[in-house]
C-alpha cells in the first residue's frame, strides 16, 4: 500500500485526538490558548488574594441603615426612641427611623410587641407617623433644627462603600483583565494564522486513517468483533496506544493495546527498538504481551534475553502476524507496514515508522 509521505509538510488534515492523556495536556499547556489561560488565571489569583485580601482589603465605610443587619437596626430604631423621649423632636425622630427603608413598619411593630424599658405610648405614636409618611427624607430635605450630615470632600476618604484606594484597585483590575483578554486574543489569533506543524502523533493518525483493514470475511473467516489501527512514528515520544473490547452488546470483554518496550542510543527523540503488544481478557488472571522487536535487537542475544521477561519475543517483518490468546479472546496483530530509521546507530535498529491492525475474536 501507499502513502503519502508530504504529511510530514502538510497539516491539512482534520487533527485528532492525542493517544495520551498526558500529551494531550502538555500539548495544550504549550498552546497560545494554555499559555494566555494559566496567565489570566494566575493574575486573577493574584489580584484576589494579594491584593484585595491582603494588601488592599476591602473596607465598608459610610453604610445606611437600611443596609445594616436586622438586629442592628433594631438598636438604631430604640436610639432613635430615647432620643425622642428625651427631646420630644418629633421630626428628627420620624427622620431617623425612616432612614430604616422599608424594614422600619416592621421594626416598629416588633419593638411595640416588646417595647422593654422604652415608653410603649412614644413607641406607638412614632409607629403611626412612620408608617402613614409625615415626613419624606427620600430627596435629602432639611428637616427643622437639624444640621445636614456633611458629605465627604472630594479626594478624601469614605464616600460610599469604596474609598479611594478601593476605586484605585477596581480600576487597576479592570486595567488588567483588559489587557489579559487581549493578550489572550492576540496570541490565539497568531495561533490559527499562522502555520502550525504537525506532531509526529497526529501524522501518524493520518497513516493509521489510510491503512486498509483487512477484510476477514472475503478471506472466508468470520468478522472480528473488534478492529483497529495504531501507527507509531519516530519522535512520538509519548506513543501507548490501548482500545477498549466490548461485545456487540456493549458488554466490555477486555482491553488491548500497543507500546513502546525498548529504546536504544541516547537524546532526543527516542529511538525504540522494540514494542509491547498486549490482550487483557476479563475472565483471565493475566494479561498476555509479546514483544516486536527490530533485527538488530531479535539478533542481540542480551537484548532478547532482557526483554523475553516482558514476553514472547518477535521479529518485526512486514506483513508478520502474531498471535495473543487468552481464556476467552484471540487477537491477531499484523504489521501492516514498517520502515527503520537511519543513522549512527547499528542498521535496523531502530523503528521510523511501523503500522500495526489489531484484530478480536471471543473464542467460540
Amino acid at each position: 500500500m501507499e502513502y503519502q509521505e508530504d504529511y510530514y509538510e502538510d497539516p491539512g488534515y482534520d487533527d485528532g485526538p492525542s493517544e495520551s492523556i498526558v500529551d494531550r495536556v502538555m500539548d495544550w499547556v504549550k498552546s497560545p490558548i494554555g499559555i494566555g489561560g494559566i496567565a489570566f488565571f494566575v493574575g486573577l489569583l493574584f489580584g484576589l488574594v494579594v491584593l484585595g485580601w491582603w494588601l488592599w482589603p476591602v473596607k465598608f465605610e459610610g453604610a445606611a441603615p437600611e443596609h445594616l443587619r436586622p438586629d442592628v437596626q433594631e438598636v438604631w430604631a430604640r436610639m432613635a426612641i430615647d432620643s425622642y423621649s428625651r427631646t420630644r423632636d418629633e421630626a428628627t425622630a420620624i427622620q431617623r427611623l425612616q432612614a430604616l427603608g422599608d424594614s422600619a413598619p416592621e421594626i416598629m411593630i416588633q419593638l411595640a410587641a416588646n417595647p422593654g424599658a422604652q415608653s410603649l405610648e412614644d413607641i406607638v405614636y412614632l409607629q403611626v407617623a412612620v408608617s402613614s409618611g409625615v415626613i419624606d427624607t427620600s430627596v435629602g430635605t432639611p428637616v427643622a433644627g437639624e444640621t445636614p450630615a456633611a458629605t465627604p470632600a472630594e479626594g478624601e476618604e469614605g464616600g460610599g462603600i469604596f474609598g479611594r484606594w478601593g476605586a484605585a484597585l477596581i480600576l487597576a483590575c479592570a486595567v488588567t483583565l483588559i489587557l489579559a483578554v487581549a493578550i489572550v486574543a492576540f496570541l490565539f489569533l497568531r495561533g490559527r494564522g499562522g502555520d502550525r506543524e504537525p506532531s509526529a502523533a497526529m501524522v501518524a493518525q493520518e497513516f493509521s486513517r489510510q491503512a486498509e483493514h483487512t477484510d476477514y470475511e472475503a478471506l472466508g473467516e468470520s468478522p472480528p468483533v473488534a478492529q483497529w489501527m495504531t501507527t507509531y512514528l519516530v519522535g512520538d515520544d509519548l506513543f501507548d496506544d490501548s482500545f477498549s473490547i466490548d461485545s456487540p452488546t456493549g458488554e466490555f470483554m477486555g482491553e488491548c493495546g500497543v507500546g513502546i518496550a525498548e529504546t536504544i542510543g541516547v537524546g532526543d527523540p527516542k529511538r525504540v527498538s522494540a514494542f509491547e503488544v498486549w490482550l487483557f481478557d476479563k475472565n483471565d488472571i493475566q494479561t498476555v504481551t509479546k514483544v516486536l522487536m527490530s533485527n538488530h535487537a531479535f539478533n542481540d542475544g542480551t537484548i532478547r534475553d532482557r526483554l523475553s521477561a516482558k514476553g514472547e519475543p518477535v521479529a518485526a517483518l512486514p506483513g508478520k502476524e502474531i498471535i495473543l490468546e487468552t481464556a476467552t479472546l484471540n487477537m491477531v496483530a499484523r504489521v501492516v507496514d514498517m520502515a527503520y530509521g537511519e543513522g549512527a546507530l547499528p542498521d535496523q535498529s531502530f523503528f521510523d515508522r511501523i503500522t500495526i491492525e489489531l484484530a478480536v475474536w471471543p473464542k467460540a
